[in-house]
């Protein structure tokens, strides 16, 4: 199971979600032609969604009424990453300036732009809600982003205050996402809040489950300057790890990447795997169906590309 899985129905119905994405960016200004290159580009996995037309089929689905909240998703994830850009660890955890690929003011209008195409799908939705849902998400994530970046000692605070930046950020935008869809399909109001938290546990579970495939490419490459997970729990009292975050020396990189192999992928799939079960003690909370055995095989595909 490597695809991301998908009912066959229901990957034409994100096809179609793809090309209301590009119809609403292909003829708007020259600023959205720099985001198309980078974040929206057509063929990604759209993965949110995804989530939110799975969400939807737990109540009444119809693609024309779920449609527009999971373009508005879409937006909204590459308006967020768009902005991060603006947020470098490495400047505000050492004080080095580094802007980027790009300059601070283009990321900015970047992604103000995307939030407003992200609005104005949003305002197209026919569950009012579904405002309130990404609109709360968007607050998550900027907090989170601005919160002050976790120390590395100790261990254990690092690794809580990872995934606690984790769960406002890429968490709280999964779960909107089966929330709005849940929403839009006219699930009552207990569903969508254990959709809710399936969404949580799910995204986090494939966060980390990018996190380690990350270092089990053959091909891995030492990420200068980023934080991970698998990092965090490779982390001992040496110090040469930390050091290894910004350097440039391919036999220091070489010598990171084997440890962070040895030490930190099995803790990290351990908690893929304890996510992926939570998400799936979630699903207790919608009927049983096609639907709730659709959003358990996203739980287990979190785990099982890991072998």
């Amino acid at each position: 199971m490597t695809q991301f899985p998908l009912p066959p129905d229901l990957a034409t119905d994100v096809q179609y979600v793809e090309q209301l994405v590009l119809e609403r960016t292909r003829s708007r200004a020259a600023v959205i032609s720099v985001a198309e290159t980078r974040l929206l580009v057509p063929g990604a996995t759209r993965t949110h969604a995804a989530l939110v037309l799975l969400a939807a089929q737990i109540g009444t689905y119809q693609r024309e009424r779920v449609a527009h909240a999971a373009v508005a998703i879409e937006f909204i994830h590459a308006a967020t990453e768009t902005h991060a850009t603006l947020i470098d660890e490495r400047e505000r955890r050492r004080g080095v300036p580094h802007v980027g690929e790009w300059h601070h003011g283009v990321a900015l209008m970047v992604g103000d732009y995307l939030f407003a195409l992200a609005a104005g799908a949003m305002a197209q939705s026919p569950d009012p809600r579904v405002i309130g849902f990404y609109s709360q998400a968007v607050m998550q994530i900027t907090e989170a982003t601005l919160a002050p970046p976790p120390p590395f000692r100790p261990r254990e605070v690092a690794q809580a205050r990872y995934l606690e930046r984790l769960a406002g950020t890429v968490a709280a935008l999964a779960a909107a996402a089966c929330k709005a869809g849940a929403a839009c399909g006219g699930a009552p109001i207990e569903q969508i809040e254990a959709l809710g938290a399936f969404g949580h546990a799910a995204g986090l579970a494939l966060q980390l489950g990018d996190e380690l495939l990350a270092f089990t490419a053959p091909n891995a490459s030492w990420p200068t300057g980023a934080v991970t997970l698998p990092m965090l729990c490779a982390l001992t009292d040496d110090e040469r790890l930390v050091a290894a975050l910004d350097s440039a020396d391919p036999a220091e990189q070489a010598w990171a990447v084997a440890t962070v192999r040895h030490h930190g992928l099995a803790p990290t799939r351990a908690e893929v795997i304890r996510l992926a079960t939570q998400a799936q003690a979630a699903l207790a909370g919608v009927p049983a169906g096609a639907a709730r055995e659709a959003l358990a095989l996203v739980a287990a595909y979190a785990v099982a590309r890991l072998e």
